[in-house]
């Protein structure tokens, strides 16, 4: 093994303890017992194990309903964002027509702007259009919030295949959308991973627009769950932390699945544009 290549490992594995650590610290601070976590001293093993902070987690009132409203919304605003982003993809990289650079250029701005700038007009839309309380607000939201990325890189996935695998299809007597249904359309799996990927931790993700435009409890979201656990008594740590790691684990999961479909498809997305 040459210098080079022992110095870039040796770079790499501190990088990864890094950003490892604090997901180390949170599994392993839900499973200490309350005392060893109150103690003023630095255990980085624990000495001794529980499972009584995650037994309470999901014992906890509203954790059924917020897992569940959290899945819904999740799931169908990624779906849509899939759907509608790949629409808008197709002709952004197939089609050259008037105004295509400015409209991607509104698609990079919509991309950058802070999303947390909207929640005053999203919520007095929301307000007038009657969606408060309603899961097709928060639906609307994260919709709006992946739509912008996930048109962008399916974008520069769509321009890695060649048109003309779609052409021979229809020489062959397939019409334009049957060849892109058996041509093109499977050759997208990575690129549709990547950005459903990408699109389901935002969504997962997200406190703000959850909190001010749900008032009903039994709406709320898992994010807006986690923060019942501070109350004017204090923070349940055992408790936040066992319900942070339940709240990570089905992202970890689902990103373990589907690792070598999301880099091939990050990487076809950003070699083109």
């Amino acid at each position: 093994m040459t210098p080079r290549r022992v110095v870039l490992s040796a770079v790499g594995l501190v990088a990864a303890a890094f950003f490892a650590f604090p997901v180390y610290w949170m599994v392993s601070s839900a499973l200490k017992p309350t005392n060893q976590m109150q103690s003023t001293g630095f255990d980085l093993v624990p000495t001794s194990l529980t499972g009584q902070h995650f037994l309470s987690a999901v014992d906890k009132p509203g954790f059924g309903d917020a897992l569940v409203n959290s899945l819904v919304v999740t799931l169908v605003a990624v779906l849509f964002s899939l759907v509608a982003g790949l629409l808008a993809a197709i002709p952004l990289a197939r089609l050259r027509f008037r105004g295509r650079k400015g409209f991607l250029l509104l698609v990079l701005v919509a991309q950058m702007a802070p999303f947390e700038a909207l929640l005053i007009p999203m919520y007095l839309m929301m307000r007038d259009a009657d969606l408060l309380d309603k899961m097709p607000a928060l639906v609307l939201v994260y919709f709006a919030a992946t739509l912008p990325f996930t048109a962008w890189t399916l974008r520069g996935f769509v321009q890695g295949i060649p048109a003309e695998l779609e052409e021979a299809a229809m020489v062959d007597g397939c019409n334009r959308w049957g060849a892109f249904r058996r041509v093109t359309l499977p050759l997208l799996g990575p690129g549709l991973v990547a950005t459903s990927v990408f699109g389901f931790i935002t969504a997962w993700n997200e406190f703000l627009f959850a909190l001010v435009l749900f008032q009903d409890q039994s709406k709320r979201t898992l994010p807006v769950w986690l923060s019942t656990f501070q109350t004017a008594f204090g923070t349940d740590w055992g408790g936040t932390m066992a319900a942070s790691t339940l709240f990570t684990l089905p992202v970890v999961v689902f990103f373990l699945i589907v690792q070598r479909n999301m880099v091939a498809g990050v990487t076809a997305g950003a070699v083109k544009g």
